[in-house]
């Protein structure tokens, strides 16, 4: 490998130059390796929201152990086929040589190599043998996505046993929490005041520092509620709205309804999110859209309705099957409209033209939403925004209005269903880190999906909600479909405030009374859904600050006036979370 390796890496290798681009790394890909160059750790934990360019850092961490001769050989373990293949071009592209295709049958790696990069799977399925490899020269194993080390006890067995004999060890993860309690490999772990084991990274970069400097895209979240009608197994037929208050059963079948591929609400969705893309497109000319399907059936259904859409066949790609890494490939080169796929595309690959998205999955834990809207906020250029459509469903709404809050992975705390982040929801654990590929593959209740009809719901930007109900197809929906491709995050929220503004003052003229907002929905639903919210972000503070719970409500009491939280009135809660949100913000500055 060339000495000089190190120093020619583009902060957004690879594939991608965005304003702002230098031939020096990025601020926290330099203050990372900082960190990094000055603890000597043999072990050293990154984690940085998806987006970010965790591979850029890493590799340059790989130049510079390679150039001062602390380390022989690169092993990098990633979770996918795909993501193999992504590392070793970006790795080649620095001169560091790394074998996507070695294979646990050969034994040893060509001689020609740097190293090898292997799934977490093929490492399970031999780890005496990575052993050896990594004992028989000094090796910097590169864990990306680390949590997935944890997906089973075998799988972080085999890890440990494989890479215990490294010289170095950097772990990378931009989701640093598990839906379970498995102890991820190679992880710290520290007892706080509450008694809980959280992991401690070395170095953090989350997704409000990174929005903040310019690296990633802002969010803009369309959610879709609608008139849902299904048949239980008892054979009784049930209507309901999609987002209402109904039990967690219910709440499944309805969105299971609204999902299925024969009734109108995915056809209704996907049309509104063509629009929008089309619209990104006007400033945006190669603008990707990506559709998120459960399983293989629902994939092929989508995108046979997207052809009819679009006239234009969409790219479908099927979790890791032969041909997946190509069509993925050619996607990201090209121009064309849509992809679908089945889980995401997998953590960690790169589309960065990818802009608008369709949450069409039954999967809600916090790691794979989070995975999941890491694969549109890419940033290329200023101004773009990213705008993904899901499901009016409580638990989704939750994760997108929590986009800003940091987590790290909790050991020791008591599994529960209702308010905590952590818990797992009914077997979604294992759903949220393998594919599903085929119906039926989650353990749900039988039901028939009868009939779905959407409805516009609101828009969720920036911790704040825009809209009220509105027909698919109208004009009001139109407004927050038609934003501009490419502004600035407060032009957005400057423009979907006016937008709101101007359909309640125009609700009002046509009805002779004042249009119904939001805030006045019954208080016992906005309460105590404020207070959770209010409880959450004090939660975040506490994890970044180390004050305790009662010390930050206090102070927020000092801040803002009012009583305790449990006896503060709407308007009070909302202006304690308005408060916090802005500490937040001065704090990342």
């Amino acid at each position: 490998m060339s000495t000089t390796a190190a120093n020619h890496l583009s902060p957004v290798y690879p594939l991608r130059a965005p304003w702002g681009t230098a031939r020096a790394l990025r601020a926290w890909q330099q203050e990372a390796l900082d960190a990094y160059l000055r603890d000597h750790s043999r072990d050293f934990l990154a984690v940085a929201t998806p987006g970010a360019g965790k591979t850029t850092f890493a590799l340059r961490v790989a130049s510079e152990l390679l150039a001062g001769g602390v380390v022989q050989a690169v092993t990098v373990v990633a979770p996918t086929e795909h993501l193999k293949h992504q590392w070793a071009e970006a790795a080649g592209k620095v001169g560091i040589t790394l074998d996507p295709t070695f294979r646990n049958s050969a034994g040893a790696a060509a001689t020609e190599y740097t190293g090898v990069a292997l799934t977490y799977a093929q490492v399970a399925a031999h780890p005496m043998l990575h052993r050896r490899r990594t004992e028989t020269r000094r090796t910097l194993v590169i864990l990306d996505e680390i949590h997935h080390g944890g997906d089973a006890l075998s799988w972080g067995d085999a890890v440990r046993e494989a890479f215990e004999p490294a010289a170095r060890r950097l772990a990378l993860t931009g989701t640093p929490f598990r839906s379970d309690t498995s102890a991820i490999p190679f992880v710290s772990y520290e007892r706080g005041r509450d008694g809980v084991r959280r992991s401690a990274a070395d170095y953090s970069y989350g997704y409000g520092r990174a929005l903040a400097d310019g690296v990633v895209r802002p969010v803009m979240f369309l959610s879709y509620s609608g008139q849902m009608r299904w048949r239980t197994r008892a054979g009784d037929e049930v209507a309901a709205t999609l987002g209402e208050p109904m039990t967690k059963d219910a709440t499944a079948q309805a969105w299971r309804t609204a999902l299925d591929p024969s009734g109108n609400w995915i056809p209704q969705v996907l049309a509104a999110a063509d629009r929008r893309l089309t619209e990104v497109r006007r400033g945006v000319p190669d603008a990707g859209g990506l559709v998120i399907a459960t399983d293989q059936q629902m994939a092929r259904a989508y995108a046979a309705q997207l052809r009819k859409i679009t006239g234009e066949a969409p790219t479908v790609v099927l979790s890791d099957e032969p041909g997946s890494s190509s069509r993925i490939d050619a996607f990201t080169v090209g121009d064309s409209r849509w992809m679908v796929a089945v889980r995401m595309v997998s953590e960690g690959v790169d589309v960065p033209r990818l802009a608008v998205g369709v949450y069409a999955t039954s999967t809600a834990t916090p790691l794979y939403f989070a995975q999941a809207v890491g694969r549109f906020v890419r940033a290329r250029r200023r101004g773009e925004t990213a705008s993904i459509f899901l499901p009016s469903v409580p638990q989704l709404l939750q994760h997108a209005a929590e986009m800003e809050v940091e987590r790290d992975h909790a050991l020791d705390r008591v599994a529960s269903d209702e308010g905590d982040v952590f818990a797992p929801e009914d077997a979604m654990v294992a759903a949220a880190n393998r594919a599903q590929d085929a119906p039926g593959a989650a353990d749900e209740l039988d039901f028939e999906a009868l009939e779905a009809e959407a409805t516009f719901d609101r828009v969720l930007f920036d911790g704040g909600e825009f809209g009220t109900q509105a027909a698919v197809g109208s004009e009001e929906e139109a407004d927050f479909l038609g934003l501009p491709g490419l502004l600035e995050p407060d032009q957005v929220a400057t423009l979907l405030r006016a937008r709101q503004h101007e359909q309640l003052a125009s609700r009002a003229r046509r009805t002779g009374a004042p249009a119904p907002q939001r805030d006045a929905e019954a208080l016992h639903k906005a309460i105590p859904a404020l207070r959770k919210e209010l409880n959450g972000l004090v939660g975040a503070w506490h994890h970044r600050t180390g004050l305790p719970h009662g010390a930050i409500h206090t102070e927020l009491r000092q801040a803002c006036g009012g009583p305790l939280a449990a006896q503060a009135s709407a308007a009070q809660l909302r202006e304690r979370i308005d408060t916090i949100r802005r500490w937040a913000v001065q704090r990342r500055r």
